[in-house]
């Protein structure tokens, strides 16, 4: 572990839900000393609910609104890790604002992963539908473009947290970004 590692560049961290994302940041940020920043517990912070309940009481608009007002505040910071919401790429203004400063990680996730790593969480509300497996071919399909815009692509499907950071890791230090 590095006591504090000054990066040249954030580490954003982008791919569907159930990808692995929120915990990966976490690894990372013990590993390199540096802090760590989640677009969707930092909306849940500032609306006092959770995504679930903004979604489902304000709408999508209002929760990307939200999400869009955060990226730009995040992107602004130096030395931390983003993990940003699933649907964050969807608005192409964001991936310009995390790009400035930061270098993307997608983390590629099969559809059938990310049901059975989710199927159980019922606070993902855009997989609150009666076949769950299609709707997240339906939104991975309408991403697909956003996410391939990233730096980088890590296939999470047979990878442990550990080895995922370590891919991120092996990464930056591969383009001496750390």
């Amino acid at each position: 572990m590095l006591k504090f590692c000054a990066m040249k560049k954030n580490i954003v961290l982008i791919g569907f839900m159930g990808a692995g994302k929120s915990l990966v940041a976490q690894r990372l940020s013990r590993m390199l000393g540096v802090a760590f920043a989640s677009t969707d517990q930092l909306i849940e912070q500032k609306e006092q609910r959770t995504v679930a309940e903004v979604f489902r009481d304000s709408g999508e608009e209002y929760f990307r609104k939200l999400e869009k007002e955060i990226v730009v505040k995040l992107a602004q910071k130096k030395n931390i890790i983003i993990d940003c919401g699933g649907g964050v790429v969807i608005q192409n203004e964001n991936l310009i604002n995390l790009k400035k400063t930061g270098i993307l990680f997608y983390f590629y996730t099969s559809p059938e992963v990310i049901y059975r790593r989710t199927k159980f969480h019922s606070t993902r509300p855009l997989l609150n539908v009666s076949d769950p497996l299609a709707k997240i071919k339906e939104l991975l399909a309408k991403r697909k473009s956003y996410y391939e815009q990233a730096d980088y692509v890590i296939d999470t499907d047979l990878q442990t947290v550990e080895q995922t950071a370590d891919a991120v890791l092996k990464q930056l230090k591969s383009a001496k970004l750390i």
